[in-house]
């Protein structure tokens, strides 16, 4: 895989009205053709399935994960502490053109893999202290298309999307702060699953407990 490459005159992204949140999806970003490309990059990658402190006790997330970035961006979650994998050039490319399009800079990428719709992700915000006072988050989504909730922390009100092959997702504004979000269990998803939530970390901010 040697090019990958935005659209020259990607569409402009939807704009979800939501109280405390800025949110805003450009669907079928990567088209089916670079979205075949990356997914034969990313099962290359050294997919692990950790354990962390829930319950009360340590158990094995209902997913597998890599996280890659800058060398200083590691950070510390349940207990454990996750240190980056090196880029790969072509994600380290991908991380690129997100920050270019959404106008955020990234330098780290958290990627999720879900195979088949019984692995999942609960509710939480991503509002680690070493992603800063307002973090905003990029999530592409490839593979499998699979649901995906948000809801108010306080409000009530909810959302409840499909993110599909190729769509990027920006929560931004005060999202992390008033919402939460999931990925529930979906019995009829039966392919793969994988999304790659770029994040930014500064320098001091590295190895904050959660």
């Amino acid at each position: 895989m040697t090019e990958l490459d935005l659209p020259d005159n990607p569409a402009l992204p939807q704009l979800f009205q939501l109280p405390d949140a800025q949110l805003l999806m450009w669907q079928q970003l990567f088209d089916p053709k670079t979205s075949r490309q990356l997914l034969a990059h990313l099962v290359q990658l050294p997919w692990q399935k950790p354990a962390i402190w829930m319950f009360g006790r340590m158990l094995p997330i209902p997913r597998k994960q890599v996280w890659m970035g800058d060398p200083h961006c590691s950070y510390r979650y349940s207990g454990v502490l996750f240190s980056p994998e090196p880029w790969t050039p072509i994600l380290l490319k991908v991380t690129a053109m997100v920050s270019q399009l959404t106008g955020h800079p990234f330098n780290c990428v958290l990627l999720n893999r879900y195979d088949g719709g019984g692995e999942h992700m609960g509710w939480h915000s991503d509002d680690e202290p070493e992603l800063g006072e307002s973090p905003v988050i990029a999530s592409l989504s490839l593979g499998q298309s699979r649901r995906f909730d948000l809801r108010h922390k306080d409000l009530g009100c909810q959302l409840q999307l499909t993110l599909a092959d190729g769509d990027l997702l920006l929560m931004a504004g005060e999202c992390q702060r008033f919402w939460q979000h999931a990925l529930p269990k979906q019995a009829r998803a039966e392919g793969t699953r994988y999304n790659l939530t770029f994040r930014y970390i500064a320098a001091d901010r590295r190895n904050c407990e959660v």
